[in-house]
């Protein structure tokens, strides 16, 4: 299924504070919330939409939020059924943030995007070849019926690190790796990716497919556009994989119930 088109209305913002920051004043309200007792355990959080509409915040930023607590114990996220409160934070809790999956693609769109135009001009012919290897490799590790068993598709990182070693500039390439280890080291990124993965988001290999192309054409403008296209891609699967983990798990247990329901019925009473 594609993801839907990511156009949230622009969000209110405090004191100048935009973007990651605000989603971090965000979950720092909810866990005041938490606090102060408006909440106890076991209790429904408001659902997605009417959070958004209290707080006038996006879904993306709010969704950020809920991972906040997620991660920290708070809440449980439920498929198909909201966020539950399982803990209340005490007196000697620090909340801690880290980078989120949005942050991350958004930085990766910046820095990748002109990564992929300055590899453009000095990839070689052998490392052209490398990622058409490379692409072959994605799609076959997107044959395998759950990549949720690995930790990572080796295959995608190593595309990336690759056209970052083909811009020839080593402050770029090290930065680009550094991205690829916060990927793997946040909390927030690695469960947001891990629910990505639940509802069989994979890496496009036509979008990969393309930004090889463009960098065989050596067409900076071209290699710029296609990394773009493809981390704006990846911004708008991470957003809704939430939601595709809500309507594959409505979809299973419709299915069980008319499974089951079917072998109840008697011979002849059809």
């Amino acid at each position: 299924m594609s993801p839907k088109s990511n156009q949230d209305a622009p969000e209110a913002t405090t004191g100048g504070e935009t973007g990651s920051r605000l989603y971090r004043q965000l979950a720092q309200k909810l866990i005041d919330q938490l606090t102060s007792g408006q909440y106890a355990v076991g209790d429904r959080l408001p659902p997605e939409r009417d959070l958004a509409l209290e707080y006038n915040v996006s879904r993306p930023t709010l969704r950020e939020a809920i991972i906040a607590l997620e991660v920290q114990g708070f809440v449980e996220v439920r498929v198909g059924s909201g966020a539950y409160v399982t803990r209340i934070p005490g007196s000697a809790d620090q909340p801690g943030f880290h980078v989120t999956a949005f942050e991350l693609t958004e930085a990766r769109l910046a820095i990748e995007g002109e990564a992929a135009a300055l590899a453009a001009v000095h990839i070689s012919s052998e490392e052209l070849d490398a990622l058409d290897a490379l692409v072959q490799r994605i799609e076959q590790e997107n044959r395998r019926p759950d990549t949720r068993t690995t930790s990572e598709p080796d295959a995608d990182r190593a595309f990336h690190l690759a056209i970052a070693d083909a811009t020839r500039n080593s402050a770029i390439s090290s930065t680009i790796e550094q991205l690829w280890r916060m990927r793997a080291s946040s909390p927030d990124t690695a469960l947001l990716l891990e629910k990505a993965r639940a509802a069989k988001v994979k890496p496009v290999v036509a979008e990969h497919r393309a930004i090889a192309q463009a960098l065989r054409s050596r067409d900076p403008q071209a290699a710029r556009a296609a990394m773009r296209a493809h981390l704006a891609a990846v911004l708008d699967h991470l957003l809704f994989a939430t939601e595709e983990v809500a309507v594959e798990q409505a979809r299973r247990t419709a299915r069980t119930t008319r499974e089951r329901f079917a072998a109840q019925l008697a011979p002849g009473e059809e």
